[in-house]
């Protein structure tokens, strides 16, 4: 198969950032990546434009980390508590999911991409659970959170209430 050196103007998810060289397929290069302006072919004249690309790649990564430090720290002060329906025996109905999460810090007035909420099943019971939010690949901050009954929770039918016995006088 044939490959095509291209310089990238402009970061690919799962290829590189501006200014990198990279080898990619020819149809690839040809049909998606020149013609959106994406990359540019490898030549002297735009191997002179790689060193102003790398300057501002850098510069941008620079902001983003700092952006995720200041939004890590804005989430470690932040608590989070859901107030569910349950049933006997404080049973919950259905479940927090990720995209809960992401609604009830959207309104706290947090912006944050709901891909970057890692949690890996669903939370299905009362207390306290702890989820793991990705803001950059170097800062990832544990989000504590509690999931409490919006009724009182009543013991299920099975379940029989244990009474100690009284002491004789």
């Amino acid at each position: 198969m044939a490959h095509s050196e291209i310089l990238l103007v402009k970061p690919v998810d799962g290829l590189g950032g501006e200014g990198d060289q990279v080898k990619v397929r020819a149809g690839y290069a040809r049909n998606y990546l020149l013609p959106r302006g994406i990359a540019v072919p490898v030549t002297n004249a735009n191997r002179k434009q790689v060193d102003a690309l790398k300057k501002r790649r850098a510069i941008r990564e620079a902001e983003e980390l700092t952006g995720a430090q200041e939004l890590a720290k804005k989430l470690g002060a932040t608590s989070l508590a859901f107030a569910v329906k349950t049933g006997e025996g404080g049973k919950m109905f259905g479940a927090i999911t990720a995209a809960d999460i992401h609604d009830k810090l959207t309104a706290a007035g947090l912006t944050i991409d709901k891909r970057r909420i890692h949690l890996h099943t669903p939370v299905k019971s009362l207390g306290q659970h702890t989820v793991k939010v990705k803001l950059h690949p170097e800062v990832s901050v544990e989000l504590n959170f509690d999931v409490v009954s919006e009724n009182p929770i009543i013991p299920a039918a099975g379940e029989v209430e244990v009474k100690e016995p009284k002491e004789k006088k």
